[in-house]
Formats: structure tokens, C-alpha cells, sequence
């Protein structure tokens, strides 16, 4: 539960299971609302507890793509089930986002 802990790693997943790999930028502009500086910070603990990667392209414009290692693909239907869950048993009035329907 440590590794997943926070308000946007769950979300972060979510993107990169759905698109494979995104930069930083990228991922930013999704999630509207993660300061930069937050997003580098879960992007870091994602990264040292081995459930992303992050790969660093060194070329004539760099830049930097992220994406799911397979421990981190293994959680995506864990993750699915407690969204299945909650799409179950909480009042959706009460949900201000749902991940389920992204």
C-alpha cells in the first residue's frame, strides 16, 4: 500500500497503462492539477520502488519518457478491482473523479 500511497501515483499508473509511455510534460498536462513539483516527487517514488522506468534519450533535444516496469503492470488489475469496487459502493455524488471511466 506504501508504493501506491499518495493522491497521484494510482492516477500516474493509470496513464501509463493506458498509453504505454508518456514525458513529463505530457503527464502534466493530463493531470491538470499536480504541481510540478509533486509529480517529480511521485514520479521519483515510483521510479525507486521499481514500478516505472524512467528513460533518458540523450540526443539533439533531449528528453526524458517514463514508463511501467512489469511489477508495475502487475498492479493494474489489482487496481481495476478496487475501482470496480468503489464504482459499486460509493455514491458516484460523492466521487469528484472516477479513474474506471478515463
Amino acid at each position: 500500500m506504501h508504493m501506491i500511497q499518495g493522491k497521484w501515483k494510482i492516477m500516474i499508473m493509470y496513464e501509463f497503462a493506458e498509453t504505454g509511455q508518456r514525458r513529463f510534460g505530457e503527464l502534466q498536462r493530463h493531470i491538470k492539477d499536480v504541481s510540478h513539483k509533486t509529480l517529480t516527487s511521485q514520479l521519483r517514488q515510483l521510479e525507486d520502488d521499481g514500478l516505472i522506468t524512467r528513460h533518458d534519450y540523450q540526443t539533439a533535444e533531449p528528453h526524458v519518457e517514463y514508463r511501467l516496469t512489469d511489477n508495475g503492470k502487475s498492479l493494474i488489475p489489482i487496481l481495476d478491482a478496487i475501482c470496480t469496487w468503489g464504482d459499486t459502493h460509493i455514491d458516484h455524488a460523492l466521487i469528484e473523479r472516477s479513474l474506471c471511466d478515463e
